[in-house]
């Protein structure tokens, strides 16, 4: 993307720095790292990274603004999962972008999804220097390489994330929530968050609740709980029967890192209702009067899978009649886009998704980006097996100052 780095860093590159790359994320994290790691960082210019960020800067204040919208999104939350004492905006939101060429040969971004949920908060810094330590990649002939959005530095981004997930409660307090975290391929995010803010992680079904506060035990003490980070995704506590001590419908005296029901509110179910250049067109299966002919040029999506489980791109009628008409309003059909392999690579140009990163405190703050490589149909590991330069990256672009 940027072709000078991108030509230097192929041209440079050696296997054996990528093993250390691989060794010292492990050291860092103190754990292994499940998921493939690119060998490569993508180097992006920064006015293309302007406007994505402004773009879903765009899209979420288009959803959060909208009392229509709000009304309409009640039916989004399950009855279930519906808590109390909703915030009145997301703190935490994610928007995935893929880039295509206009008809000028232009590169524009193209909305994949978005969600309001945590992301590697954390993780993804690290994972960003580290790139740049291992490689040597801040270098006279290279120029200054940043990754942090919003003019935002490493030590005012921790401070940031320090007041979004702890706020004013001592760190013991505070929990990072999630189902069997020590088997979740995110453990890596969940250990730097507890290095960066004192914040441990604590499964979710080990949480207790006595009246209306919730407590957890360490070394046999007992912990109340004041304010929780939530990382378990609805979808997985269904999929998995997960039995829990409270319910998310308790009127608890608890506050939240990103109030629960935006996960709902702010996802694939979104994405019909937006209007925006950015965004392919999109309808509700069940709203649809026909089924298109040309299926291959679509994708079917349920609403509120995660990490890609359930996608068919290029679907076909066998995929979408045995979908019964009571779950028809849980699948989006969606244009599909044709991303450009923008990546110049040994092994071929490689597509690129680009999530960018929010926290909503104050206002609404693009913080940093994850990258997602791959030559697949889609950008998980599932869809990019058995190959090299691809997997999860960095987004690094040349400082202004220099």
């Amino acid at each position: 993307m940027i072709p000078a780095l991108r030509k230097q860093f192929n041209s440079s590159f050696s296997p054996a720095n990528y093993e250390t790359f691989l060794r010292r994320m492990d050291e860092i994290c103190g754990t292994h790292v499940q998921f493939r790691l690119s060998e490569t960082p993508c180097f992006f210019s920064k006015s293309l990274l302007d406007r994505m960020a402004q773009d879903g800067q765009e899209l979420i204040r288009q959803l959060v603004e909208n009392p229509s919208y709000r009304a309409k999104s009640d039916a989004a939350i399950p009855a279930e999962f519906k808590v109390p004492n909703e915030a009145p905006h997301p703190m935490f939101v994610q928007v995935d972008f893929g880039l295509v060429r206009d008809p000028q040969g232009q590169l524009q971004p193209k909305l994949v999804e978005l969600q309001a949920f945590p992301s590697l908060y954390a993780y993804q810094a690290f994972l960003a220097q580290l790139y740049i330590d291992v490689y040597g990649l801040n270098n006279p002939a290279s120029g200054s390489l940043n990754y942090f959005l919003s003019g935002l530095t490493g030590d005012s981004y921790r401070e940031l994330l320090r007041r979004a997930i702890v706020g004013e409660h001592d760190p013991e307090n505070v929990i990072l929530m999630e189902i069997h975290p020590e088997q979740q391929k995110t453990l890596p995010d969940f250990r730097l968050t507890q290095e960066l803010l004192g914040v441990p992680f604590v499964d979710i079904v080990d949480i207790k609740k006595e009246g209306s506060h919730l407590y957890y035990l360490r070394g046999g003490k007992r912990i109340p709980i004041h304010r929780i980070y939530n990382r378990a995704i609805v979808d997985e506590l269904q999929r998995k029967n997960v039995t829990l001590n409270f319910d998310w419908r308790d009127d608890l005296d608890v506050e939240w890192a990103g109030h629960p029901n935006w996960y709902f509110r702010i996802s694939k179910f979104s994405i019909p209702y937006l209007r925006h250049r950015s965004v392919p067109k999109t309808w509700f299966l069940h709203e649809l009067a026909e089924v298109p002919a040309d299926l291959e040029n679509y994708a079917l999506k349920p609403l509120y899978s995660f990490a890609g489980l359930g996608v068919v791109i290029a679907p076909n009628r066998q995929d979408i009649d045995p979908i019964p008409r009571e779950k028809r309003p849980y699948y989006i059909l969606q244009e599909r886009m044709n991303f450009e392999p923008v990546i110049e690579t040994p092994h071929g140009r490689t597509k690129a998704e680009v999530r960018v990163m929010y926290i909503w405190l104050e206002d609404l703050k693009p913080v940093l980006t994850i990258i997602r490589m791959g030559r697949g149909l889609m950008m998980g590991v599932d869809h990019n097996k058995n190959m090299e330069w691809v997997g999860a990256s960095a987004g690094l672009y040349l400082d202004a100052a220099q």
